[in-house]
């Protein structure tokens, strides 16, 4: 009997069935809507409303007994209720905890980062307008616009994932999604040294940095782990200090229980009503905070957040885009510039040297995991540059790959000093020029 089945034949089925499927789907989606009373959609629960949807298309399913098998059928019931509700295909990957990111280039071509590494899916939208229609409902829950008027959107899920999409005309083959997703529970210090992303001397010397109010820069490239790590070393601030954090998408999840949250808004569409992260940071200082802590530095905000460094507002904490240490500093240079292009370099060079005292590199490597590069503190001016140097490295092995190892740079920093004031204690011989055990947790114990 099998010769009698043409090549291809079975596939061809298969392909036939999916479609079949996939327009009953449409239309039991159609019906299910239309079905619906959106004027009471925001009084009631979304568990409850959840529940209800699941009832009605289960009945929608259930008329068409004959055509479906119960397997099919449930996982009908499920995709029509992520469709009314929920994000559609995409579902499934947001509820998988081994994905970090989930990129999206057109209708039909979905990837996801598992462990520092892109693997493409099977997971597919009818067309174009269907994964517009869902990323709009995502930017319309936070009071964001997706049209052809803005093209283009940055929000973020009730779950705390961030969202960048761009839409024709500016994407040409359809619409560019990209999803960063966080992890259900903030990471610790312990779990960054699990992972080997840093070692104990290094978080141990991070945390008294924290502790004494020492301003952090924490630098890197996309995706390399900065927020991460801001959002890290945030719990080593005290519970009884008020802290006040600035950012485009609010990704922090600060665990203290006096956090003033900020997030900008982009203009509408009369051109009007932007609130940029220069506009937050100046009113931040009005609203007597003990720490602020701006999400990411990226543009005349620099200029702002030095100026409040270097004037009373100690301990803050920022990221920004840059290859090593010392060209955060020169980012940073351009950003001043940027927004005060009357000052002379020389006193730009002066304010970041006084405002910045360590600034941390952090990377993703080759193999998909993410370390700490380099700690590195800011010890003031030398001529015409900024003076620096190491503390802390990370070193690959011999043959070039991931498989290297943290060591101390053998350098005592300039602000033990303040530490001792602050009666901080180190652990004797923290600085020593050696390599470091990563799996060892018995230094940030107690911390």
């Amino acid at each position: 009997m099998a010769a009698l089945v043409k090549p291809g034949a079975q596939g061809d089925e298969t392909r036939g069935r999916d479609q079949d499927l996939q327009r009953l789907k449409e239309k039991l989606h159609e019906q299910l809507i239309n079905g619906v009373d959106f004027a009471v959609l925001r009084s009631v629960d979304e568990k409850v409303l959840r529940e209800e949807l699941r009832r009605g298309a289960a009945e929608l399913c259930s008329a068409h007994l004959g055509l479906i098998s119960q397997s099919e059928r449930t996982r009908l019931v499920d995709e029509l209720v992520d469709e009314a509700l929920g994000l559609g295909p995409l579902e499934p990957l947001m509820h998988d905890p081994t994905i970090s990111d989930i990129l999206i280039n057109g209708p039909k071509c979905v990837y996801v980062e598992r462990r520092g590494q892109l693997e493409s899916t099977s997971v597919e939208f009818r067309d174009n307008d269907h994964l517009v229609q869902i990323v709009q409902r995502i930017a319309g829950k936070v009071g964001r616009r997706l049209d052809e008027s803005s093209p283009m959107v940055d929000a973020r899920l009730q779950d705390g994932s961030r969202l960048n999409a761009v839409i024709q005309p500016l994407a040409l083959d359809g619409a560019l999604v990209s999803i960063r997703r966080f992890a259900a529970r903030p990471f610790t210090p312990e779990d960054l040294i699990a992972r080997k992303a840093a070692s104990p001397q290094m978080m141990e010397f991070m945390a008294a940095c924290v502790k004494s109010r020492l301003n952090i820069l924490i630098s890197g490239g996309t995706g390399s782990g900065k927020s991460t790590l801001l959002n890290t070393l945030s719990s080593f601030i005290p519970s009884t200090e008020r802290i006040a954090t600035i950012e485009d998408a609010a990704e922090l999840r600060l665990q203290q229980p006096h956090v003033a949250r900020m997030e900008t808004r982009p203009p509408n569409l009369e051109g009007k009503g932007e609130v940029t992260s220069r506009d937050l940071l100046k009113n931040a200082l009005r609203m007597r905070p003990d720490r602020i802590v701006v999400g990411e530095c990226r543009g005349e905000e620099a200029f702002d957040m030095l100026q409040a460094m270097n004037t009373g507002h100690e301990g803050g904490m920022s990221t920004i885009h840059a290859n090593e240490t010392r060209d955060a500093l020169t980012r940073l240079e351009m950003l001043v510039g940027m927004a005060a292009p009357e000052l002379p370099m020389w006193f730009i060079h002066r304010q970041i040297a006084s405002a910045i005292h360590v600034v941390v590199q952090v990377a993703r490597l080759p193999s998909g995991e993410r370390k700490i590069l380099q700690i590195s503190e800011v010890t003031g001016i030398h001529g015409d540059t900024i003076s620096m140097h190491d503390l802390f490295q990370y070193r690959t092995g011999e043959s070039g790959d991931d498989s290297g190892g943290f060591e101390a740079c053998g350098i005592q920093p300039n602000c033990l000093a303040r530490l001792r004031e602050k009666k901080i204690t180190l652990s004797p011989g923290l600085f020593e020029k050696s390599r470091h055990a990563s799996n060892r947790l018995d230094f940030v114990r107690g911390l």
